[in-house]
């Protein structure tokens, strides 16, 4: 217990699954927490399950594809707290666009805005935390990926997506690594309790005939435990990386594929 205990963190899609999750558990652990999202009643509730459970958190609606708002936001963490020492990016786009169409078919647009909004936003996130970290030589930035790019998913801009910021964790880590500051990316695969997966079953329900049963468990099967990775197993996950336990693992993507890719 206490892993992040005093510990300064800032999560971006705190009113996601993922960002949710994470929140809570850095929470449990002691972090103080400046939870952001796009939409701010999805954080605030996330924000009033952690001060009810006893922890520390502030709530904020930030696009964090917007440069401006983000430096803004961690600006008033900076006035707040001093020190931001985690920076989580959980940016989601919803609904993801164009899971289904064909690479052949889709126009530039449609290819790029997937990477354009998961890179920028990593890039933003990123770059302006690395920033104050700076000052102490001390922080962790981490983000989370998926297995696309390295399985061949047709998704269109999606899978690409994922190893422009698997590249930009490691090119980050080579700047900033010799000053104090660990970069690390999580890999998950397939959690139901997301609404990705739920998205990828409406899209091709039709088109594979499977029904929701049929389709979770073909994608559990593709793991070693035949059963999915839950949303408070990639949580504990980030919080080890976070902590200062993990501190020799830095310039890379931690796969919580259980197993689905080696």
């Amino acid at each position: 217990m206490n892993e992040l205990k005093g510990k300064i963190a800032v999560i971006y899609g705190a009113g996601g699954a993922i960002g949710g999750a994470v929140a809570r558990a850095f929470a449990r652990e002691g972090a103080k927490l400046f939870l952001t999202g796009h939409r701010l009643a999805p954080v605030e509730a996330v924000a009033r399950d952690i001060v009810s459970a006893g922890g520390d958190a502030e709530a904020a609606q930030i696009d964090a594809l917007d440069e401006q708002a983000i430096d803004k936001h961690l600006e008033s963490v900076m006035a707040s707290a001093d020190r931001i020492d985690i920076s989580f990016n959980a940016m989601g786009i919803l609904p993801t666009p164009d899971l289904e169409a064909s690479l052949v078919d889709m126009d530039l647009k449609q290819f790029w805005t997937p990477i354009m909004s998961y890179i920028t936003s990593y890039f933003l996130t990123a770059r302006l935390a690395a920033r104050r970290m700076l000052a102490n030589k001390s922080g962790v930035i981490m983000t989370v990926t998926a297995p696309p790019p390295r399985i061949g998913t047709p998704n269109g801009g999606y899978g690409p997506s994922q190893a422009v910021k698997e590249a930009l964790t490691r090119y980050l880590s080579v700047e900033l690594s010799p000053q104090g500051i660990r970069v690390v990316g999580l890999q998950a695969h397939a959690m139901p309790e997301t609404k990705t997966i739920t998205e990828i079953y409406e899209g091709r329900a039709g088109m594979m005939g499977l029904t929701w049963e049929q389709f979770t468990g073909y994608l559990a099967g593709t793991n070693h435990p035949k059963r999915f990775l839950t949303l408070a197993e990639l949580a504990n996950v980030a919080v080890f990386v976070a902590s200062d336990k993990a501190s020799a693992m830095m310039g890379t993507t931690v796969n919580v594929t259980m197993g689905a890719m080696d």
